[in-house]
């Protein structure tokens, strides 16, 4: 799917191009197409060595968290929690650990490092499903979870946003959190219905509903605030979070006799790995969006969006974040390309970039986790599975739109 796509951005590019050139005479369009081609190259090696810092600091802490046994305590912690959403799988079973640690991963926005995971979580859920061709319950709402993309830190999007010269990176750090909680709880609510989950359960309910309240909550006294002061809060609390978050980890492991340091350094070495092997896939995929885009091709798609949108009697400053939601299910290396991309064509604190920043981290490549998790453990029926994991998709970007209008829009 991905090659496709890929393709698909240079071959509708020239064609337009073509168009521009045979209709509207426009003879400077090729050197266009070249002079976006060397530029954007240049931009995603730029963008892919600063991530390196961001993305070594992540996984340096999460290694001293997994070595002070941080998540080994969270896991017996919520097992209770889990017994009421896998019934199906033993009190103990080893799924349990992989399964809490991939969604650690996808909660600090740790895609990479979350996939593995997932993988090993859907081989031990296999070892225990009675029908291995067939998608168990167990893991039709793992995998839904992780397609719903639920982010708590979402630091790739806010390490491209420092990069890319956001004022407040981390100003996206509620909406992303309210627009990820609507997708996640959507596809929780259609299965547990499907699956007759037990979901009125003390264990379950109560700390449900109380994120659910706080949540609802701070977006009622937040939506009271100006969109300064609103604005200025959002960071507040985003960053006041991070920083609580990186002692307590390391407090944590200092006080399990981890050698913090030393493990950190271990943790941080593969982050810097990680960033480098996502230069080649940042380099793929901004320059044929570029390409697409310095053709005409895009705006042209965009305008005939926008007239639509406006005919019907709504606002459409948020059209140019389309594109981003159209491609997320399918491609997470083409949808984050066309997230960069609004931030560097619009201004990383335009409200376009920061709507891109909130869709992007409000669900998760539904095609891409469906394909790569069913394949792994050769499940060919993937029953309700696809369905479902769209409906989350569709209710996340809704969401997305309604918070950023709330947040960032002055119109």
């Amino acid at each position: 799917m991905l090659q496709i796509i890929w393709l698909g951005f240079f071959v509708v590019g020239l064609l337009y191009a073509l168009v521009q050139l045979l209709v509207f005479h426009n003879y400077q369009i090729f050197n266009q197409l070249s002079e976006s081609l060397f530029a954007m190259a240049k931009t995603s090696f730029e963008l892919g060595l600063g991530l390196a810092g961001i993305m070594s600091l992540w996984l340096g802490l999460l290694k001293v968290a997994e070595e002070g046994k941080m998540v080994e305590w969270l896991s017996r912690k919520i097992s209770p929690f889990f017994s009421v959403l896998f019934p199906s799988i033993p009190a103990g079973h080893q799924a349990q650990g992989s399964m809490l640690l991939n969604f650690a991963a996808n909660m600090l926005g740790l895609d990479n490092a979350a996939t593995p995971l997932g993988l090993k979580a859907m081989e031990e859920l296999q070892t225990i499903n009675s029908s291995k061709e067939t998608a168990s319950d167990a893991q039709i709402l793992f995998l839904l979870l992780n397609a719903s993309g639920l982010t708590i830190v979402p630091i790739s999007i806010m390490a491209f946003r420092a990069q890319l010269g956001a004022t407040s990176p981390s100003d996206v750090f509620l909406p992303i959190l309210f627009a990820t909680f609507v997708s996640t709880v959507t596809v929780l609510l259609l299965t547990a219905a499907r699956q007759k989950l037990p979901l009125w359960r003390p264990v379950f309910l109560i700390p449900f509903l109380l994120l659910l309240s706080a949540i609802v909550a701070g977006v009622m006294v937040l939506s009271a605030m100006s969109a300064t002061k609103m604005n200025t809060a959002s960071s507040l609390i985003g960053n006041g979070f991070l920083a609580f978050l990186v002692v307590g980890i390391l407090i944590w492991g200092y006080s399990n006799k981890v050698e913090i340091f030393n493990v950190f350094v271990e943790g941080a070495k593969q982050g810097f790995q990680m960033a480098l092997n996502v230069i080649p896939f940042l380099v793929a995929m901004l320059c044929a969006i570029a390409f697409f885009r310095s053709s005409g091709a895009l705006d042209l798609v965009l305008k005939g969006i926008s007239s639509v949108i406006s005919s019907l009697g709504f606002n459409t400053d948020f059209v140019p974040a389309i594109p981003t939601m159209l491609l997320k299910p399918l491609s997470g290396a083409g949808s984050r390309g066309l997230m960069l991309d609004a931030m560097k064509t619009y201004g990383a604190d335009s409200f376009v970039a920061r709507l891109a920043c909130v869709v992007q981290g409000s669900a998760d490549t539904t095609f891409y986790i469906m394909t790569v998790y069913f394949g792994a453990v050769k499940i060919k029926n993937i029953r309700y599975a696809l369905g479902y994991s769209l409906i989350g998709d569709l209710a996340g970007f809704l969401a997305a739109i309604f918070i950023s209008y709330l947040f960032f829009h002055t119109g």
